[in-house]
C-alpha cells in the first residue's frame, strides 16, 4: 500500500464488483481435508429444484461463538453433520473479514464490512453495540416482508437492554453473557438466571428457539437467529457432557508453540513459549470447547425436529456458521483477532432442500460472513440495501458463477487498551495473505508452500512482485482504512 492505506472497491452483485473473476480454487489443503471428510463422506452435486410456488422460505441462522473449523466435525456435532452438512452445501473456504465477535456479528446482520458498519471491536471506541446502526439489518428486511422474526442468544457485545432493536418480534438476548449466572432481556424485560443444572444457558436458549418455531402461526414465515454462547471461553460444558472427548490427543500442528518467531510482528515476538500450566490450560480449554458444542448440537436437533413436525423443514433455509475462529496455541497465540488462518477461517454450511436437494456437496469458493445477509435476502426475494457481500444462493446447487478471488481483512482496536494487536488491513486470496499494520510491519505468507504460516516472506526479494501486486489490491480494498490510521479519538 505504499505509505498509506487507500481506496476500496465495495462488493455488491457480481456485475457491480470491480474484480470478480471466475474463482478456481485448488483442492482444500491440510487439516481442512480431514475435517470436511469427517463431515461429508461422499460429496456430490445436487440437482437444483424450484422452490415451492408462492411460498416464502423459513430461515434459521445458527451462529456459534469462537468456533474454529477443526471443532466442526461429525464427532463433535453429529446433528449438524447429519441435518445440515449431509443435506446441503459446506463451504470449505469460509472466512470472516474482521475476526472478532462484535464486528463479525455486525457484518452477519448487515452484509457489510467493518468500515461500513463502523464496528471494529468489542468495546472502546468503534467497538460494541453503541456504535452499531440497527435500522437496516436482515431482521428489518424480513420483518418488513411479513416474517415473524426472533433472536435467541447473543446479540452484540456491550448490549445492555431493555432496548429491543427494530425488526425483531421475539427478543431473548444476553445482557450478561455466560453459561450460568447470566441474564437475558426477554422482549424488553430483564430476567436473571442462576447456577442450577436446569439453567444451563445453551439448554435454556434451545428451549426458547424450539418454542419460537412451534409458536409461530402456520401461515407466517419465520426467521430464527439462534446464537448460543458456546464454545466461547470458559467453554463450560453441560453436566451431561463433562467427560466427552476425554481421550482426545493434544493439538500439535507445526505452528503450535512456534519456535522461530523473529519474522513475526512485535505483538507475536513478545510472546513467551507455551510452557507448563499455560499449555495445560489451553489444552483443557480446547476439550471444553468441543464439549460445550454438544449442547448446541442438541439444540439444533430440537430446532430441526420442530421445523419438521410443523411442516416447515422442506422449505427452510438453514445456515450454520461461527463468528470467528480461535487459535489453540499456533504462533504462541491463544485467542482470535490476528489475521492467521485459524482466526479468520470459520465453519459454514447451508441447507435449502429446494436447491440442495438433500444431497451433500462441498464448494471451495471463497465465501464470507458478509455473504450471509445477501444470500438470505436473495433466497427470500427481498431487497438487501447497502450490502457489500455477495449472494451465495447460486453456489448452493454447484453451478458456475462469477465470484470473488480475494477479500479484505481489517481490524482496529482504536481506544481499546485491552487489545495488543495493532490496527491492520490485509488482503487474502487463494494463494497468499498480505497484511500491513499501523506500526509499519508487514506479513506475507505463501499459503501453497507454507499453509501453517511459519515463514513471513514480506521482505524476501523473490516475492517482491507478488507483494507489489497485493499492495496494489490493498489500496483498492482498504477504503476507508481502520480509524487508527486516520482519526483522533472520538466518542460515539
Amino acid at each position: 500500500m505504499g505509505d498509506s492505506i487507500g481506496r476500496v472497491a465495495s462488493e455488491g452483485t457480481p456485475s457491480e464488483s470491480k474484480d470478480v473473476p471466475l474463482f478456481n480454487v485448488r483442492t482444500l489443503r491440510c487439516l481442512l481435508v480431514c475435517v470436511l471428510g469427517a463431515l461429508v463422506l461422499v460429496p456430490s452435486v445436487a440437482a437444483a429444484a424450484e422452490p415451492p410456488a408462492g411460498q416464502q422460505p423459513d430461515v434459521v441462522v445458527i451462529l456459534t461463538d469462537d468456533q474454529r473449523v477443526e471443532a466442526y466435525s461429525r464427532r463433535v456435532m453429529p446433528v449438524v453433520a447429519r441435518q445440515i452438512v449431509a443435506k446441503g452445501t459446506s463451504f470449505s473456504n469460509a472466512f470472516v473479514s474482521n475476526p472478532l465477535c462484535c464486528p463479525s456479528r455486525a457484518s452477519i446482520l448487515t452484509g457489510q464490512y467493518s468500515h461500513t458498519t463502523n464496528v471494529y471491536a468489542n468495546g472502546g471506541q468503534f467497538g460494541g453495540f453503541p456504535w452499531f446502526t440497527d435500522t437496516s439489518t436482515i431482521a428489518t428486511w424480513l420483518d418488513d416482508a411479513g416474517y415473524r422474526t426472533g433472536l435467541v442468544g447473543k446479540y452484540l457485545n456491550q448490549y445492555k437492554g431493555p432496548y429491543v432493536p427494530p425488526g425483531w418480534d421475539r427478543w431473548v438476548a444476553f445482557q450478561k453473557h455466560g453459561y450460568y449466572d447470566y441474564s437475558l432481556v426477554v422482549d424488553g424485560t430483564l430476567t436473571a438466571f442462576g447456577t442450577t443444572e436446569a439453567e444451563y444457558a445453551t439448554d435454556v436458549l434451545s428451549s426458547e428457539a424450539e418454542a419460537f418455531v412451534r409458536d409461530t402461526p402456520a401461515e407466517d414465515p419465520l426467521f430464527l437467529y439462534f446464537a448460543p454462547y458456546a464454545p466461547h471461553e470458559p467453554a463450560t460444558p453441560a453436566p451431561r457432557h463433562q467427560t466427552l472427548f476425554s481421550g482426545t490427543q493434544p493439538w500439535r500442528p507445526p505452528s503450535y508453540n512456534e519456535g522461530k518467531i523473529g519474522d513475526k510482528p512485535e505483538h507475536i515476538r513478545t510472546l513467551s513459549r507455551l510452557l507448563g500450566e499455560r499449555r495445560a490450560s489451553l489444552d483443557a480449554l480446547r476439550i471444553d470447547q468441543l464439549r460445550s458444542l454438544r449442547a448446541v448440537d442438541e439444540g439444533v436437533e430440537r430446532i430441526v425436529s420442530a421445523l419438521r413436525e410443523t411442516g416447515r423443514l422442506k422449505n427452510t433455509v438453514l445456515v450454520f456458521l461461527s463468528d470467528n475462529g480461535y487459535l489453540w496455541g499456533e504462533h504462541r497465540w491463544d485467542r482470535k483477532v490476528v489475521p492467521y488462518e485459524e482466526s479468520i477461517r470459520v465453519p459454514m454450511a447451508m441447507r435449502y432442500d429446494p436447491i440442495t436437494g438433500g444431497v451433500a456437496r462441498v464448494d471451495d469458493r471463497i465465501v464470507m460472513n458478509i455473504d450471509v445477509a445477501p444470500t438470505i435476502a436473495d433466497l427470500v426475494g427481498v431487497p438487501a440495501p447497502g450490502v457489500e457481500g455477495l449472494s451465495a444462493a447460486a453456489l448452493l446447487g454447484g453451478g458456475p458463477t462469477a465470484w470473488r478471488s480475494d477479500f479484505l481483512l481489517e481490524h482496529d482496536a482504536f481506544g481499546n487498551t485491552n487489545s495488543v494487536v495493532p490496527a491492520y488491513c490485509g488482503v487474502r486470496n487463494e494463494d497468499y495473505v498480505y497484511v500491513e499494520y499501523l506500526t509499519g510491519e508487514m506479513e506475507l505468507y505463501d499459503l501453497a508452500a507454507d499453509p501453517f504460516q511459519l515463514r513471513n516472506v514480506a521482505g524476501r526479494g523473490a516475492y517482491a512482485s507478488i507483494r507489489a501486486e497485493l499492495d496494489g489490491r490493498l489500496e483498492v480494498l482498504c477504503d476507508p482504512p481502520p480509524p487508527a490510521f486516520r482519526l483522533p479519538e472520538v466518542e460515539p
